[in-house]
């Protein structure tokens, strides 16, 4: 018989009742070190005090009116996005997924307005947009694809890396190419500075629009407010969420204005998209992590998490194989099964999330503190451990 809830997830046997900081309570009383944070989404770690009082306020004030009205939190945290990125404006979804939508939507708009037939986007192999129909067309994944056809059509996927095929790809017929600065799901695959520069030169030199998905490596998981600051570049088009709704369901596309210039009233929309609530956290997220200070603290906790893995690494080599990733948003590339060594860390109380390419994700909250970095490393020398027991 069918359970209550659809069986799309192979769920853990865990159940969780509460949160502290980086640290969740099971119904039974155990406590777990969470290096997960809800996927990257928790980024100042669970019940965050100002976060709660933010939302408190809006919550007694009001929850929703739909986008048939001025919300003045959204105008908040849309006018906080545009000062802090390249952007001039934004739209706001209620999750990644729904930002891949609108993202591809307004690529191929932009081109049907100056009546160019251009709609085809090259993608890349190990990428992950969404569950939608436009995200798992654009990933391309036969494991996401099998049994959804016809996928929306309009899609390159080329290999990641592969910069002869790229450039024989990208021409003048392309609408855009879209990239992750950093591959999450994919393996915690960064994309090298000079290769994102050469990728937004490829852009300029064919007007093909550049979309960065900062999903995942967004919002301060990488030392700066997004990724692609590093390479000192900027996109046309950029997809956010998770860490910037910091639990709540929040979403944006973010635009410059030519990019943008061809959805118009009544191109988009969504109706919980910007509500109220959402965008009261969003803002007071933004106002936290958007803070030159905070930023710095990521990349010295970082640094710190980074050697303490490395040296996890060296102590066990027939476990690990390497460190891989960028600020918070780190991958331990394992030898043993990586579904193995999340499982072992459960028995040491410590959650950490599975990734393609066997790969273990470390994505803990950017605020947690040094003591915790230490337990972390503590907890899966542990689990290390017991693995070898195991096996021996």
């Amino acid at each position: 018989m069918i359970p209550s809830i659809l069986p799309t997830y192979t769920r853990a046997p865990l159940t969780f009742v509460s949160g502290e900081g980086s640290w969740l309570t099971e119904r039974d009383g155990r406590r777990f070190l969470d290096l997960g944070a809800g996927i990257a989404v928790n980024a100042l770690g669970h019940a965050h005090p100002e976060l709660v009082a933010a939302l408190n306020a809006q919550a007694g004030a009001l929850w929703h009116v739909s986008n048939l009205y001025n919300i003045p939190a959204q105008q908040q945290l849309a006018d906080a996005l545009v000062d802090k990125t390249f952007a001039d404006t934004a739209f706001f979804t209620n999750s990644g997924t729904e930002a891949c939508e609108l993202a591809v939507k307004m690529a191929r708009k932009y081109w049907f307005d100056k009546g160019e037939d251009r709609t085809e986007i090259i993608t890349f192999k190990g990428s992950f947009h969404g569950r939608s129909s436009a995200g798992i067309a654009a990933a391309g994944s036969e494991k996401m694809t099998k049994g959804f056809g016809p996928l929306l059509p309009g899609f390159t996927h080329l290999e990641f890396g592969d910069h002869d095929a790229l450039n024989a790809a990208a021409t003048n017929q392309i609408a855009a190419i879209l990239v992750e600065p950093v591959q999450g799901e994919g393996g915690i695959r960064p994309l090298p500075d000079v290769c994102l520069k050469g990728l937004r030169d490829l852009c300029d030199q064919h007007g093909i629009l550049m979309i960065l998905d900062e999903v995942q490596c967004g919002m301060g998981r990488t030392g700066k407010l997004f990724a692609h600051e590093w390479a000192s570049i900027t996109p046309d088009i950029m997809m956010v969420a998770k860490g910037i709704g910091g639990g709540f369901p929040l979403g944006a596309v973010l635009a410059t204005e030519d990019a943008a210039s061809g959805m118009t009233v009544g191109t988009h929309g969504s109706t919980y998209g910007g509500n109220p609530l959402a965008c009261a956290v969003g803002a007071k997220v933004m106002e936290i992590i958007a803070d030159d200070m905070f930023l710095a603290e990521v990349n010295r906790k970082a640094a710190l998490l980074r050697q303490k893995l490395e040296g996890l690494v060296a102590s066990h080599p027939d476990i690990f194989e390497e460190v891989r990733g960028a600020g918070l948003m780190l991958g331990l590339k394992c030898k043993a099964t990586n579904t193995d060594v999340v499982a072992a860390g459960f028995g040491q109380g410590v959650l950490t999330v599975p990734a393609a390419d066997n790969v273990v994700r470390l994505l803990p909250a950017l605020n947690i503190p040094d003591e915790d970095i230490g337990t972390a490393v503590e907890k899966l020398d542990a689990a290390a451990l017991q693995m070898q027991r195991e096996h021996a």
